[in-house]
C-alpha cells in the first residue's frame, strides 16, 4: 500500500533511544513506517507526495509544555514592551504615547514584556511616568513574568485603589512615603484586572488562531495553555471549543483549567463533565491550575531563606499563605478525577505544594495520576526524594536561566542559582522534565531553550550549574516525548514511531551535529501536523 507521503533524502531523529532514518512515510496522518531511503521507496505510489529534505533534519514536532497561548495570541496584539522592542525608559513611554495616540481618549491601553532589570533606569516604571505619558488613558502594563504589573492613576481609580486601600492577601499594592507607585504585585493586581474590558470570543477566537500560527513557524506542533480562564473566565474555553470546531486552531492544545482561589473555572468544568483526559487529538482537557507563589525575578517566588538585599522577611509571596486551603483546593480536584499542575517557584511555595500532593494521594490512591509542579525551578535537595516518591512531574522552564540566569545572580547567592531547574537531576530520577517557554513570558522561539540545556549557559554567557548540562537528544527528549508524558499523551505523539501521529519539524541545519552556538541561529523551515504541511514550503 502507497503512503499519502514521503520525507526522504535527509536525518530523520525518530526520537530518544529509536534509530535515525533517512526518510519517514506518512498514512492517515500517522507515521507509517521510517528507515532507510531505500526501505521507504517501497511505500511511494503516483499519489504519493514525496518531499525532499535536501539534506536536512526532521523531528517529531516539538511540544511546549507550558506555555500561554491565547494571552500569547492577545499580547501579540499589545503594546510591545520587551527589551528588544523597549530597552530604554524612555522608549517604552514612547511606544505607549505612540499608541495612545491613535486611541480614543478613556479607552484602556496594555502593553506586555517590560523587564526592569534590564530598562536602562534599572526599575519598574511608575504610575506618574504613565500618567505624564498617556494622560488621558487608563494604562495597565505587565512585567515579562506576568505577575507584577504598573498601572496609572487612571486605572488604579477605575479599580477602585486609592492610598488607603490595603494589599491583600498574597498580594502586594506598592506605596513609597505613603503613595501609591503603580506597582500592583500578585493579588494586588485583581482589582485592575476586574475592570479591565474582556476581549469578546471573536477576538479570543482570533489570538488563539494568531499565536498558534506562530508556534507551527517554530517548528512546534502541540502545547499546554498553562491558564485557561485567567483573563476572560469561561469564555476562554467556549473560545478554545469554538476555534476547534471551526477549524481554527493551529496547534494541538492540552487546557489548563484555572481553578485558583480568585479565578476559577473548574466549578463549570465540573458540571460539564469536563475533566482531566476529556477531548481529542486537537483539544484534549488537562490539568488544574493554582498559583501558590509568584516569580523569582519578580521577589515573589515563595522562598524559606531572603533574596539577597533584603532584611529576613524578603520571601516573596505565598499566594495563598493557609496550608489547609491549599490542601483542600487539591484535593477537591484529586478526589475528581483531575491531575494538577500546581504554579510553585520557590521552596516554601514547593513544599507546600508537596504536602498538598501527600495528603491527597493518603485520601484517594493512584500512582500513575502524574500530577506535575510547574515550574519547580527553585527545589530543596530533600524535596527530590517526595517528589519522585509520588512521582510528580517537574515542568520547568530550563530557558529562565537563559534569560533571568544573570538576574537571579543579583537575588540569591550563586550556588543556589547555579542549582536550580535540575534538568539532569530530574531526569536521572526518572520524572521525565519536559521544556517549555512560559511564553509569553519569554519568547516562543525554542532554540535558546535547546541552547540553554545543552550549555546551561544565560544570554550574556554566564555558566550556570554546568553538571546539569544535556546532551541535544537528551534536549530535544524534554521537549516532544517528554512533554508529551506530561500530558498522558506518550502513546500517540512525541517520537515518530510507526503509528504516532504524523507531527514533524523540519530544520534548517543538523541540531545533532552543530556546535552549541550555533542552535541559537535555528530555524524550522518546514512544520507538519497529522501529515499535512502547516509551515513552509517543501523543497522542489
Amino acid at each position: 500500500m502507497s503512503a499519502d507521503s514521503v520525507l526522504t533524502g535527509g536525518k530523520v531523529w525518530c526520537g530518544m533511544g529509536l534509530p535515525l532514518a533517512e526518510a519517514v512515510a506518512i498514512t492517515g496522518g500517522k507515521v507509517a513506517a521510517s528507515g532507510s531511503a531505500a526501505d521507504i521507496e517501497a511505500l511511494i505510489g503516483p499519489e504519493t507526495r514525496v518531499v525532499d529534505l535536501a539534506g536536512r533534519l526532521a523531528t517529531p514536532g516539538l511540544n511546549d509544555a507550558h506555555m500561554h497561548l491565547l494571552p500569547y495570541g492577545l499580547a501579540m496584539a499589545e503594546v510591545d514592551l520587551r527589551p528588544k522592542a523597549a530597552p530604554t525608559l524612555d522608549s517604552l513611554l514612547s511606544s505607549l504615547r505612540r499608541r495612545a495616540e491613535a486611541m480614543p481618549p478613556g479607552e484602556w491601553l496594555t502593553g506586555r514584556g517590560y523587564d526592569h532589570f534590564q530598562l536602562d533606569v534599572g526599575r519598574h516604571p511608575t504610575r506618574d511616568e504613565l500618567d505624564a505619558a498617556c494622560p488621558d488613558h487608563p494604562v495597565y502594563i505587565v512585567r515579562t513574568d506576568g505577575h507584577l504589573a504598573v498601572a496609572n492613576s487612571r486605572a488604579l481609580a477605575l479599580a477602585g485603589i486609592d492610598e488607603d486601600t490595603p494589599s491583600p492577601e498574597g498580594g502586594l499594592i506598592e506605596r513609597r512615603d505613603g503613595r501609591l507607585t503603580g506597582l500592583l504585585a500578585e493579588t494586588g493586581r485583581e482589582a485592575v484586572l476586574a475592570v479591565l474590558p474582556n476581549p469578546t470570543e471573536d477576538a479570543l477566537v482570533e489570538a488563539i488562531e494568531r499565536g498558534g500560527r506562530d508556534l507551527l513557524s517554530h517548528g512546534i506542533t502541540s502545547c499546554m495553555d498553562a491558564a485557561c480562564g485567567i483573563r476572560a473566565g469561561w469564555a476562554e474555553m467556549l473560545a478554545y471549543q469554538r476555534a476547534r470546531r471551526d477549524g481554527r486552531l493551529p496547534v494541538r492544545t492540552y487546557l489548563c483549567l484555572m481553578g485558583d482561589k480568585t479565578r476559577s473555572i473548574l466549578p463549570q468544568a465540573m458540571a460539564e463533565g469536563l475533566v482531566t483526559g476529556k477531548g481529542d487529538d486537537m483539544l484534549r482537557i488537562g490539568p488544574v491550575k493554582i498559583f501558590t507563589d509568584g516569580s523569582a525575578g519578580g521577589r515573589t517566588a515563595a522562598m524559606t531563606r531572603p533574596y539577597l538585599g533584603g532584611d529576613q522577611s524578603d520571601l516573596g509571596i505565598l499566594c495563598i499563605p493557609d496550608d489547609a486551603e491549599v490542601a483542600a483546593m487539591v484535593l477537591e480536584a484529586h478526589r475528581a478525577g483531575y491531575q494538577m499542575a500546581v504554579h510553585a517557584i520557590g521552596d516554601a511555595a514547593i513544599e507546600q505544594v508537596l504536602n498538598a500532593f501527600e495528603a491527597a494521594f493518603a485520601d484517594t490512591p493512584d500512582p500513575d495520576r502524574r500530577h506535575r509542579i510547574e515550574h519547580c525551578g527553585w527545589l530543596r535537595p530533600d524535596q527530590l526524594a517526595r517528589l519522585r516518591a509520588m512521582h510528580v512531574l517537574p515542568a520547568p522552564q530550563p530557558v529562565f536561566l537563559y534569560y533571568f540566569g544573570d538576574l537571579y545572580l543579583t537575588l540569591a547567592e550563586e550556588e543556589r542559582v547555579a542549582s536550580s531547574h535540575p534538568m539532569r537531576t530530574w531526569i536521572e530520577a526518572g520524572l521525565h522534565p519536559s521544556a517549555s517557554t512560559d511564553c509569553p513570558v519569554t519568547e516562543i522561539a525554542p532554540m535558546p531553550n535547546l541552547y540553554t540545556m545543552v550549555t546551561r549557559k544565560t544570554a550574556k554567557g554566564t555558566v550556570l550549574g554546568p553538571e546539569h548540562r544535556l546532551s541535544i537528544e537528551e534536549a530535544l527528549h524534554a521537549y516532544t516525548w517528554a512533554s508529551a508524558y506530561g500530558s498522558r499523551e506518550e502513546g500517540i505523539k512525541g517520537t515518530l514511531a510507526p503509528g504516532m501521529l504524523a507531527d514533524i519539524a523540519v530544520w534548517d541545519r543538523d541540531l545533532l551535529a552543530v556546535e552549541p552556538e550555533a542552535l541559537l541561529e535555528a530555524r524550522a523551515e518546514m512544520t507538519i501536523l497529522g501529515g499535512e504541511v502547516v509551515h513552509g514550503e517543501a523543497a522542489a
